[in-house]
């Protein structure tokens, strides 16, 4: 045994592993001079409601309200691939949000399902906005910068969703195919909207590949957590994937589309999710392409319900 004292460090605590930031010492306010104390405060002010949010969010009552929020964007996307595989056999139906959500609320108890899955999505909105916010301070700045971007992408995402879901909710109309092309005939009346509605409809193909990446990759196991044993954890995994890749083609069609529109200066061409689903069922064999497509729209449907329960928040 070593006859030299054991020099101990300081114990690290629950509050800090939580709360990166407050490792940081707050920045002096410099000896004499008003501005300077206010600047102080001001940033003590803004760090104390910055971390005030981060504890409401991170409450056991809001984070079961984001939660919800999956659930609410997997019960869409459920039903967005049954529209899609009745179109697949010849039926008709719009595959979009709007009709998904038109689908919904014309069910039994459809209204109040419209308004729980309206303010699930909120939450997880707002969840993620502060958990952007509150990235910690140990990774480097370009990690730091991925992370938030990612973590605001996602808000966006699902504020688009629950956006749809209040809009019915509240008597209006989500939009459709016909919204999508008038907003594409408004960009295209701009100076250089041909080049920024082909933009959109890259950087949808590019998140498109993504998801097919992610899929593919199975990169979407990292955010889940206590999965159930096999073979069930093997069945949410293969869920995942499938609907990931199937999620992942649609947007890369709806992206070639706005693509088309742009080169094309046709706002006609620009049709949404709707119009992205329709134009597989005209290609060759598309029946079947389509009904793939369907079939893995309900797997990431599923997917979204099972990250209600095994999501890391």
């Amino acid at each position: 045994m070593s006859c030299y004292p054991v020099r101990r460090g300081p114990a690290v605590t629950t509050e800090h592993r939580r709360h990166p930031r407050r490792d940081a010492e707050p920045t002096p306010a410099g000896e004499g001079g008003a501005s300077s104390s206010d600047e102080g405060e001001a940033a003590e002010a803004a760090r104390r409601a910055a971390e005030a949010a981060e504890d409401v969010a991170e409450s056991r009552g809001f984070t079961l309200a984001a939660r919800v929020g999956f659930a609410g964007s997997g019960v869409m996307h459920l039903v967005i691939g049954l529209i899609a595989l009745n179109i697949a056999t010849g039926g008709g139906g719009e595959a979009d949000r709007s009709g998904a959500v038109r689908q919904v609320s014309a069910r039994p108890l459809g209204d109040a399902l419209v308004w729980l899955c309206f303010l699930g999505c909120a939450a997880l909105t707002v969840f993620l906005v502060v958990q952007s916010l509150s990235v910690p301070r140990r990774p480097k700045p370009r990690q730091r910068l991925k992370q938030r971007l990612s973590y605001l992408g996602r808000a966006a995402a699902f504020g688009a969703i629950g956006g749809s879901f209040a809009s019915v909710a509240l008597g209006g109309s989500s939009g459709g195919s016909g919204t999508t092309q008038s907003l594409s005939a408004r960009v295209l009346s701009y100076p250089g909207g041909a080049l920024l509605l082909g933009a959109v409809g890259v950087g949808i193909m590019i998140a498109g590949g993504y998801f097919v990446w992610r899929g593919v990759s199975r990169g979407f196991r990292k955010t889940l957590w206590g999965l159930p044993p096999q073979p069930a954890a093997a069945l949410v995994l293969g869920v995942g994937l499938v609907g990931y890749v199937a999620k992942g083609v649609a947007l890369g069609v709806l992206g070639v589309l706005c693509v088309q529109a742009g080169l094309q200066r046709d706002p006609q061409e620009s049709r949404g999710l709707d119009g992205a689903l329709k134009t597989l069922a005209h290609q060759s064999y598309g029946a079947w392409l389509l009904g793939a497509v369907a079939v893995g729209l309900m797997c990431y449907g599923a997917f979204l319900a099972a990250r209600a329960r095994y999501e890391r928040m």
